[in-house]
């Protein structure tokens, strides 16, 4: 064992001491925890968006107090309003052949929870699982990415300050340290990024059967349906487009429309950009890509389909800039499965647009593909949005918007098939991270002696009674 993963030990085994010494924390505690997170967060949240800003080389402090800060406050909200009600025991009912007898589901913290955190929302995406673990109850332990330095080793320092060591611990370092903290053996591990690490991050867990919580991604539809308000459903997908610069694991990948509004879309996206973003080149409300690599592999799909023979459609005359790793957003038609940027997830400012001549066609594209974790639909006619919703499998949709259900702290937020396993937000988050300890409480008064050995006619008979009832 290296000297790292030696340390990472250590840390799991102090809060597994911690955690034996207090299994059950009482809500006082728990709400406690939560409060000291949104003191943290009020407190250090300039610092939090410059340093994810220097992070991006730029990202507008505005997009991460909207997508980032609001939902991690509301979720701190939610769970303190209804945390205490989510601890209560769950009465059930026996069997009928059991009764007077009582059961129960207790929740019960499930001790040390571990959580990856990815580089494109560094912040609610530490602190969303982060609140659902402790409104559970449990210890935590957080390996952040290496893709944001500065606003991890700041995170790191923030929480050293704000929380005892065996309650909340950041992890911080590049992908040995990964590796290592994925192989640990944690009551329950959540990892959010990209397909291919999921599959390394599942197999290191599978080697001490940690149960895991993957949140992935995928090719995300846009569906204009003939019965779309067209302006409003261009506004809100170049909007969930290109916040973030479209890193975004929930962004509309690309665009299915009827054929004949293909270049209405255009012209009505490009209007869209000008006004939500004027004077790109100067514009510090519009965010970099984050790394020099994301930014030759996003061109890198882009020249690949113009070379395959799609064609390019700007949103904005500003041109590229890989100094400052500024991606203007893209437009592409004439796209087939064949090319890359149709086969892989974008997670840029490019987005193709796909024609169809029925609704009946559009939605057996995407039933055809590997589930998404989101799908968005824009349509006044509900039979048209019903069908598309019971023949496709999505981890999560929106209506006649984009990006919102994931601030749903009432709505479970998680992938399917191949854009994830298992959920989380609100109270799913708590159900997540406990274990619902089932109990039966036998009666001082039962009959179940009768249904002891030696097997006689008596047991026969009853046996026969409880086989008719079923």
């Amino acid at each position: 064992m290296t000297t790292r993963a030696a340390r990472l030990d250590e840390q799991l085994q102090r809060m597994r001491a911690a955690h034996a010494e207090d299994p059950m924390p009482s809500w006082p505690v728990r709400a406690a925890r939560l409060r000291t997170l949104r003191t943290m967060l009020s407190e250090q949240r300039g610092a939090f968006a410059s340093a994810i800003s220097a992070d991006f080389g730029q990202r507008p402090v505005e997009e991460t107090d909207l997508l980032e800060l609001f939902p991690s406050l509301s979720g701190i909200r939610h769970a303190l309003r209804h945390g205490r009600r989510w601890m209560r025991p769950r009465k059930r009912l026996a069997g009928l052949a059991f009764l007077p007898a009582r059961t129960e589901l207790c929740p019960q913290p499930l001790g040390v929870v571990g959580i990856i955190v990815p580089w494109n929302y560094p912040l609610y995406l530490a602190i969303g699982p982060l609140v659902d673990a402790l409104i559970a109850g449990n210890r935590v332990m957080l390996k952040m990415s290496e893709f944001t330095p500065r606003f991890s080793t700041l995170l790191a320092e923030q929480v050293a300050h704000y929380f005892q060591p065996d309650e909340v611990a950041i992890i911080t370092g590049g992908v040995e340290v990964a590796e290592a903290f994925s192989a640990l053996p944690f009551d329950h591990l959540l990892f959010t990024g990209s397909t291919a690490v999921g599959h390394h991050v599942m197999r290191a867990a599978a080697a001490n059967l940690t149960p895991v919580t993957l949140e992935l991604g995928g090719k995300s539809p846009a569906i204009i349906g003939p019965g779309a308000r067209f302006e409003q459903a261009v506004e809100r997908t170049v909007f969930g487009k290109m916040v973030n610069a479209g890193q975004t694991c929930i962004a509309p990948d690309y665009v299915l429309l009827p054929r004949a509004r293909v270049n209405e879309f255009i012209g009505v996206a490009c209007a869209v950009m000008a006004r939500m973003y004027p004077g790109l080149a100067r514009d510090a409300q519009y965010a970099s890509i984050i790394s020099d690599r994301q930014y030759q592999r996003l061109t890198g799909l882009r020249d690949d389909a113009v070379a395959a023979g799609a064609r390019e459609h700007p949103l904005d005359d500003t041109p590229a800039d890989p100094a400052r790793r500024l991606l203007p957003p893209l437009l592409l038609t004439g796209v087939t499965d064949a090319m890359e940027v149709m086969r892989e997830e974008i997670f840029g400012p490019l987005l193709p647009l796909v024609p169809y001549d029925s609704f009946e066609e559009a939605i057996a594209y995407v039933a055809a593909r590997p589930h998404p974790l989101a799908l968005y639909v824009f349509d006044e006619d509900s039979q048209r949005v019903d069908a598309l919703l019971a023949r496709t499998q999505a981890g999560g949709v929106t209506v006649n918007d984009t990006l919102f259900h994931i601030a749903q702290h009432g709505l479970p937020f998680g992938g399917v098939g191949p854009s994830g396993m298992g959920s989380y937000h609100g109270e799913a988050g708590f159900q997540r991270f406990s274990h619902m300890k089932s109990i039966f409480r036998q009666s001082r008064f039962t009959a179940v002696g009768l249904l002891n050995p030696p097997y006689g006619a008596r047991f026969r008979g009853i046996l026969d009674l409880l086989l008719k009832r079923g």
